[in-house]
């Protein structure tokens, strides 16, 4: 296995994130899965969904998870509206997958939404 990139900073992973999701047209859940030092084992688009809702299946994010041996995950989505304030559902589910992947020592660093250029981290507003 080649070199693994390592997010430096919150920024630049917000920075990837936008350049992966923000184009889309409909939602897409995304995962970054990592290793023990927080590098990118790998990028994965793992659910589509419709213009304002995504079906997320917390069963086959665990199952990824241990599949790639990940030590933690950010997660993250697309709002094709353009707003990118966490809605109740973005909040539950955040804390339905930090439940679950908790059980297989999996930590959730983050959830990040991408709104065209708006992008919000739970972490850096104490939601995670």
């Amino acid at each position: 296995m080649g070199l693994r990139a390592a997010f430096s900073s919150p920024t630049a992973v917000k920075e990837y994130l936008r350049a992966k999701l923000a184009g889309f047209e409909h939602e897409v859940f995304a995962v970054l899965f990592l290793d023990t030092q927080d590098r990118l084992i790998e990028y994965a688009e793992m659910f589509r969904g419709t213009i304002d809702s995504a079906s997320v299946n917390p069963r086959e994010l665990v199952k990824e998870a241990l599949r790639l041996n990940a030590a933690a995950v950010i997660v993250s989505h697309n709002h094709p509206s353009g707003n990118s304030e966490p809605s109740g559902a973005d909040k539950a589910l955040t804390q339905r997958l930090k439940e679950s992947l908790v059980l297989v020592d999996v930590r959730t660093l983050d959830h990040i939404i991408v709104a065209g250029g708006n992008i919000t981290s739970f972490a850096e507003r104490g939601l995670i």
